[in-house]
């Protein structure tokens, strides 16, 4: 590695180590691709119980990253002729269906990729480790209510990818396991990803963490269900995912020179499909966000206590993978991209700035917002708008105790009809406004969930 990237990659593991201590985060794994030069590393233990260091070899649940697979299959089954992005779900699942007549008859493939259904996208429902666990997972989700019409509103939706995998499985006769690897993980040889905890467990790996108080303790249950397979179910290595990405950057060859996909087809997943707000958006599967200049493609990860992030920037043929064993390990995701995009590639990308808006203005916003898996409340303390949320389901079935609710944060202005949180668990995070045609408030959209407002 030349001295210049040396320094900048040494500078950004100091951040990452200083974030991590402050956070009490036990376990990183860090790794970057910038113009042909690799750096990985890993940092802290794996499990606070019995620990072993991180190394780059350590493996990690990725959680929704794994969408991205999921979506890169489907394009090779595209361009294979067994797949239409434009074709209805039940022309490949005749007895899908969710419980509003519409959305059940026109969903189609591309509506799954770019979470447009609309109907409850949190359903964490176990279904057995069998053969048969996406089918039924689909089948199950007949009772699913609709949040907004379909293809109007963007709001992640978990249970739309359960659906692509059991399609998945439907075209190919394979279990979703199986045609992932023969379509992605054994071409683009990432030798170090996996989804059955078998074949996990015989490698070094982390374990999640929660904070009770200050103390750290790990998060159960570990392995994910079969059904989430397709959702959110990859284990892997930091340079797996550096391997990956570089597919994602490229032209759509293998490493051995064989043609995966098309430029044109990689070019369509990195491609607005939906809107979200003002310079960011949907492709097909990925997140597209140009906010800051040149185009940052992402893809977020969430599991029991382990948390990651995927950042891409095509123009600068630049990636960042950071994996986290805690669920507050997006502190340092947020500090890593921060300083990675500033140091590499020039980028600032500083959340937004908050207004410091009136009493006033804030409390057109108070209400009681809700959506099966979770409440959150809206009110003004101290002329603050300040939230409480509070969970109604658990994650990642339910026979997991429903978690406590979270502390209660602060919300200001930093955009019309946009609220930034200012402190706990939500701080930066962005939680959108979005009205109804007669200009009433219709939702929020909390973590890109949308929540109906209460009557």
């Amino acid at each position: 590695m030349q001295t210049n990237q040396q320094k900048k990659w040494d500078a950004l593991c100091e951040v990452v180590e200083e974030t991590m201590a402050a956070k009490k985060v036990p376990g990183v794994a860090l790794g970057v691709w910038h113009q042909g030069e690799m750096a990985v590393a890993g940092f802290g233990v794996t499990n606070v119980n019995h620990p072993l260091p991180v190394t780059p070899d350590t493996l990690f649940q990725v959680g929704s990253i794994t969408k991205t697979f999921t979506g890169t299959a489907v394009m090779r089954l595209v361009e294979a002729g067994q797949l239409n992005l434009d074709a209805t779900v039940r022309h490949y699942l005749p007895d899908f269906r969710v419980a509003d007549a519409e959305a059940s008859a026109n969903a189609t493939v591309r509506h799954l990729l770019t979470h447009t259904g609309g109907w409850v996208g949190d359903f964490f429902h176990g279904t057995g480790n069998g053969a048969d666990a996406l089918p039924r997972y689909v089948a199950d989700m007949a009772g699913l209510q609709q949040l907004a019409p379909l293809g109007t509103v963007w709001s992640y939706n978990n249970a739309g990818f359960g659906v692509a995998g059991a399609i998945i499985e439907k075209v190919t006769g394979q279990l979703y396991e199986d045609a992932l690897r023969e379509l992605v993980l054994e071409p683009l040889k990432l030798s170090h990803s996996y989804l059955y905890p078998g074949d996990v467990m015989v490698h070094r790996f982390v374990v999640g963490h929660k904070l009770d108080g200050d103390a750290l303790q790990v998060a159960v249950p570990w392995p994910l269900p079969r059904y989430s397979y397709p959702i959110g179910g990859i284990v892997c290595r930091a340079e797996d995912l550096l391997h990956y990405a570089r597919f994602h950057l490229g032209d759509g060859r293998a490493p051995d020179g064989a043609r995966l996909l098309t430029k044109e087809s990689l070019a369509a997943m990195q491609t607005p499909q939906a809107a979200i707000w003002d310079k960011e958006s949907r492709g097909l599967t990925w997140g597209l966000d140009d906010t800051y200049g040149p185009r940052l493609v992402e893809h977020g990860g969430g599991t029991k206590g382990q948390v990651s992030r995927l950042t891409l920037v095509p123009q600068h043929d630049f990636a960042l993978v950071v994996l986290t064993n805690a669920e507050h390990g997006g502190a340092v995701w947020q500090a890593a991209r921060r300083a990675a995009l500033q140091s590499y590639l020039g980028m600032d990308a500083a959340p937004p700035t908050p207004l410091d808006a009136g009493a006033d203005e804030l409390a057109g916003f108070g209400g009681w917002y809700g959506r099966p898996y979770a409440d959150i409340e809206l009110g003004l303390l101290g002329g603050r708008l300040t939230a409480q949320m509070r969970y109604k389901g658990s994650f990642p079935t339910e026979d997991v105790p429903i978690p406590p609710p979270p502390p209660p944060f602060t919300l200001d202005l930093c955009a019309p009809d946009r609220l930034i949180g200012i402190n706990g668990p939500m701080k930066d995070a962005l939680v959108d406004v979005i009205r109804q045609p007669d200009g009433t408030i219709g939702w929020l959209r909390v973590g890109g969930r949308l929540y109906r407002r209460g009557e």
